[in-house]
Order: structure tokens, then sequence, then C-alpha cells
């Protein structure tokens, strides 16, 4: 029998399979008939009934509408949980016997069945990114249901294997990538917006621009998170430089000495929590490595979100933490004009840059990390609080979040293990002697404290 054949026409039918669930037809269906659909999943014996359940659950599910989607996690939640009594008696039988055999049936008994049932949903053509979808609905719909922590966990948990490092491809992206692809780049870009298809040909200008993707081959053309990169003569400092759509710092690639991260976006909500952006940092230092060999120096041009709301409820609305003459000069943000008065901007230089050091290392969040998510990230990758810099992001995004400032993190090659090691024991942060001394100068401004 021609088995290849066989395992074309199986392919065949599941991928229209998954084009129906894709076009949506049939009107909204029923939360019972998918429950129905699960349990006959998993009571399936062989692969083709599996991969023919799978499709035709993942049809229902396709088809609910948010109430049902709500009523399937409630469900998943109890009626696809482990059962007590077999893990009862299973750990009964472990501590009579103490054997590997008893073990494996304990670690058997406590795994959740919707477990299994997501990896008999995964059968399907196409059901890898159908199940990264289910579970951004999940997310959507959490709010008020602690009972979906768990199918979260039990998400997070296969994510991890499903989307190893060892399954990811890197991909350059430039102009003559697909245009399904460009067109969700576009759609994707997450920190400064692309405006349209000249904004995007100008950031992968092979001349000084570079991007890269992680792909993964269960969900096709579908990026999981891409990095923009700039090659520069130095290290830049203010955003608006890099998104012009007329400025070249550099004639040639080759002629660039440094390399700055200053966008990295995460494609897929559904596959939050699942760390993708490490990997591909450190991928795409090398691949820049092996190409442009004259680069010395691989930095970021990040954001700091959140940091003018801190600002706002730490001093502006506690302003007897701060010398009298800091808060005056803070008050100074509510007029938009500021960014036009040099010496306003001056005077908010000289109060906003050092309370910004302090707040990247000493304002931590509930588990010891640095509170601001862009720091946690690119420390916890091992790279260095190298600079702030001041107006770094004009826009009114910029201003509104991050009072314009702009961070420059270094990854030294030789340094990033050494610095995440230190950072994943202690949450040690590694900073430059600038920002160490910015920080000083930031607990002069606090009222009563004085510099040690």
């Amino acid at each position: 029998m021609n088995m290849s054949f066989l395992q074309e026409l199986f392919s065949n039918i599941t991928q229209r399979e998954a084009l129906l669930r894709r076009r949506g037809g049939g009107g909204v269906a029923d939360p019972a008939k998918l429950l129905e659909a699960c349990k006959a999943l998993l009571n399936s014996d062989g692969e083709v009934s599996s991969i023919t359940h799978a499709s035709h659950a993942l049809d229902i599910y396709s088809r609910l509408d948010d109430a049902g989607k709500t009523v399937f996690f409630e469900r998943l939640a109890t009626d696809f949980s482990a059962d007590p009594a077999e893990i009862d008696a299973a750990y009964e039988a472990y501590r009579q016997s103490r054997d590997n055999t008893a073990l494996e049936h304990l670690f058997e008994a406590c795994e959740p069945r919707r477990q299994e049932l997501l990896r008999r949903l995964n059968l399907s053509t196409g059901g890898t990114h159908e199940i990264v979808k289910m579970r951004e609905d999940m997310l959507r719909l959490m709010k008020g249901h602690a009972e979906f922590e768990p199918i979260n966990a039990d998400f997070i948990h296969l994510f991890a294997s499903w989307f190893n490092r060892g399954f990811l491809v890197l991909k350059r992206i430039d102009w003559n990538t697909p245009a399904t692809i460009l067109e969700k780049i576009i759609r994707y870009e997450a920190v400064h917006k692309i405006q349209d298809w000249d904004d995007l040909r100008r950031r992968l200008d092979a001349r000084d621009r570079r991007c890269f993707a992680f792909f993964h081959p269960a969900i096709g053309d579908e990026p999981l998170i891409f990095v923009e990169v700039a090659l520069t003569r130095g290290l830049p400092a203010q955003i608006q430089t890099i998104l012009a759509s007329d400025r070249y710092d550099i004639d040639s690639a080759e002629s660039a000495n440094a390399a700055a991260f200053f966008g990295i976006s995460n494609c897929q909500v559904g596959l939050r929590g699942i760390s993708f952006g490490n990997f591909l940092i450190k991928q795409v230092v090398q691949e820049l490595k092996q190409e442009l060999p004259n680069l010395k120096h691989f930095v970021t041009l990040s954001p700091m979100p959140g940091f003018r709301r801190w600002l706002q409820t730490t001093y502006l609305e506690h302003p007897e933490l701060l010398e009298p003459d800091a808060v005056e000069t803070l008050r100074h943000l509510d007029d938009p004009s500021w960014t036009e008065d040099p010496e306003r901007s001056e005077a908010l230089d000289n109060v906003i840059r050092p309370l910004a050091a302090r707040y990247l290392l000493k304002t931590k969040a509930a588990d010891g990390q640095p509170m601001n998510p862009v720091a946690r990230f690119h420390l916890g990758n091992g790279a260095e609080l190298h600079r702030i810099n001041w107006l770094g992001d004009v826009s009114a995004q910029g201003i509104q979040q991050s009072c314009g400032l702009m961070v420059n993190y270094l990854y030294v090659l030789d340094n990033i293990e050494r610095n995440h090691e230190q950072y994943t024991a202690n949450y040690t942060i590694v900073c430059s002697s600038s920002v160490r001394d910015l920080s000083k100068r930031g607990r002069k401004l606090l009222k009563g404290e004085t510099t040690k």
C-alpha cells in the first residue's frame, strides 16, 4: 500500500476542514455540542479517528460566541480536571511500593484530562495556531473567573514544550519577503507604529536596517516575535532620527559599528508568558556579527512605559516626599509645550533623569525585580543599564508614557552570561557609572535624604 499517498490524502482532508473552520460557517454553535465532541476525542482510538474528532471539535469552537466560550472554559475547569480518587489511589500505590512504575502512574493521575484534550486537538491541521487563539480568547475572558487560572497553567505548560527554542526558525524580513508576512509585520508592530508601506520599506532598507522574526513550522507564515534593528555609527539617543524617512546615519552597512534594537514586538497574544525575546536577541546578535564583523556595540533604544504614571502617583500626588523646588519643576509637565522651551526642558532634565535612574535601579515589584517591564526583560537577558537619554522620544506617546526618556541597554557579548546569572540569582542590576551617578543625584532630590 502506498502510505505516502494515504498520508497526503489525510493531510488534504484535514486542510480542507481547517479552511472550513476559518470561514466560520454554520452559525453560532452550542457549547454542549463542543463538550460532547471533546469527550469523543478523548475516547477515540487511532490517529485518523482522532484527527477527524479534533477537526470537528475545533470547528464547533470556532463558531462559539463569547458566552459559549466562557461556558466551555468553565466546564474545562471542572469536567476535565484530574480525578481526586485516582490521585489518592495512585499515591497510595506509590507509598506502598516506592517504585518508578507507581510513580509514573501517580504523575499520570495528577495530570488534568484537559492537557490530553489539548494535545489531541493539536493533531488537526492548523490546530496549533487555533489552540493559541483559544488561549487568547481565554485570557480575554478571564476577568472574574479565578477558576480559569489552572487552565491557563495547562496552556503555558504545553506551549513551553510545543514552542521550544529547537522548533523556532529565525528568518530575516526584507522587501522580498512575501506580502502576506509584511502585512502582518505592519499589523503586529507594537512599539513604533508603521504608518504605511513606504514606512515599512524604510525600516527594511538594506543600507542601515535589519528585521528578524521567529516562526514556528506548525503555524506557517504567522510570526511569533520580531525585532527591528538600526545600523548606526555610535549609540543612538533619539528614536525620531531612526524613524525619519529621509535620514541615513551611514552610507553602507559595512560602515556601521553599532546595532540598535529599537522595536521588539510579540505577535501572538495567546503565547503571552512564553519567552522568545531572549533567544531572538542572542541569535540576531550572532547573525549580525557574522554578516558585519565590524559591529562592536549591540544596544537597545527602549521606552520606559509606566514611568510618568509612577512619577505622578509617587511624587506629584505626595509632594512632601520631594524637595519643593523639584516638585515645582515637575509641574511643568502639565504644559505640553515644555519640550519647546529650552529653559524648562533643562530644568526638567535635571529632575526627571535622576529620578528615572532611581526608578530603574531602586523601585521593585513584589517579586524583587525592577518595576519597569522593559528593564526586567533586557536585564534578565544579560544586558547592562547603560544610558538614560533626555528627549529620546518626543512623540505624544513618548511624552505621555516616559516623559520623553529612552534607555540604552547594552549587550556586551563577553558579559551577557555573567550578567544574566547575577540577575537570575539575586536580581543584581549591572549599570554604567553614569546611571549610578544619576541615581545619587536623584537621592538628593528626596526630602530628608542624603547621598551615601
